[in-house]
């Protein structure tokens, strides 16, 4: 019998998520720890999938990392407001979606989570830009090569796989080794 496409999809997607460092995740953890005990904000934002990624871990966060904590995380996905984003992207331009929102609430030593698979999506761009130029910390999720993104960021936790669901899949699989560390690890030793 001839290998099933699930079958070659999981083969693949573990070879994907081999290529995560794990150092690189460790740091991620570290900067929001940081953020968190300094009562720094925590801004997320990427697109489509990203998107989706970037509120299910804000979500994880504000709950599950958070709930009966004395303290807790100040984040929030920049993907979630989306009278925002359509009024941004209708009079002004797709590309400021998310700096415009930095620009409202982010300030020095803030931390700034970009998502995208391919890494060159213009209003990811701009962002990590913007944060980088006001002093805030940046942490990139990108695929693939990096794209540009993946050199703009401080710290850059790559997925180094062409397909983009495996990419998301990473991506996913990232999120909730941050997330669940506050869940599971800080839960037990508190």
């Amino acid at each position: 019998m001839t290998t099933s496409f699930p079958q070659t999809y999981k083969a693949d997607l573990l070879k994907a998520i081999e290529t995560i460092d794990m150092e690189k995740v460790n740091q991620a953890i570290e900067i929001l720890v940081r953020a968190r005990d300094e009562g720094r904000r925590i801004f997320v934002c990427g697109n489509g999938g990203s998107a989706s990624t970037a509120s299910h871990f804000v979500c994880d966060m504000v709950k599950g990392a958070s709930f009966n904590r004395s303290t807790r995380f100040r984040i929030m996905a920049l993907t979630d407001s989306l009278p925002t984003i359509t009024a941004y992207s209708n009079d002004v331009g797709y590309e400021c979606v998310f700096v415009e929102q930095l620009k409202n609430f982010a300030e020095p030593g803030d931390v700034l989570m970009a998502i995208s698979g391919s890494g060159n999506s213009p209003n990811v761009l701009r962002a990590v830009e913007y944060a980088n130029s006001i002093g805030c910390r940046t942490i990139a999720l990108s695929g693939r090569d990096g794209g540009k993104l993946g050199p703009l960021a401080q710290l850059n936790i790559q997925v180094s796989n062409p397909h983009m669901g495996r990419i998301e899949d990473g991506h996913m699989a990232v999120m909730h080794m941050i997330c669940y560390y506050f869940m599971d690890v800080e839960k037990c030793a508190g």
